[in-house]
């Protein structure tokens, strides 16, 4: 996922808030998309103003990123990581796969019914 330009108005306010690096956890796999944001440097989550910075956030990002979550049922999920002060955007991506593992084969048993 490539990342999207931060709206100024929102970098301003995060900026004059003290808050240094917001980061997106988009994740998605049944149909469903999820965001969870985080903000640093890590503020009391009852704090009714750290609500609303996530809150904006969320909805800022809900806007430009669009992230539907379809899949087929594996989790998979992409992190974008803005670093509010040195103005750098990492972003990256991880998945869910099934893998097998071969096990050592046994002797079919058959149960007698009879017996």
């Amino acid at each position: 996922m490539n990342a999207e330009p931060i709206n100024k108005e929102l970098y301003n306010k995060l900026i004059a808030a003290g808050i240094t690096r917001v980061t997106l956890n988009f994740s998605g796999g049944s149909d469903e998309g999820y965001l969870d944001v985080t903000i640093e440097p890590h503020l009391d989550p009852g704090d009714e103003a750290v609500r609303n910075f996530i809150k904006e956030v969320e909805d800022w990002a809900w806007s430009v990123y669009g992230y539907s979550g379809a899949g087929e049922g594996s989790d998979y999920g992409d992190d974008i990581e803005y670093d509010l002060v040195n103005k750098k955007v990492k972003t990256s991506e991880w998945f869910m796969e099934r893998t097998d593992h071969i096990l050592d084969s046994e002797d079919l048993v058959i149960e007698d019914d009879a017996n």
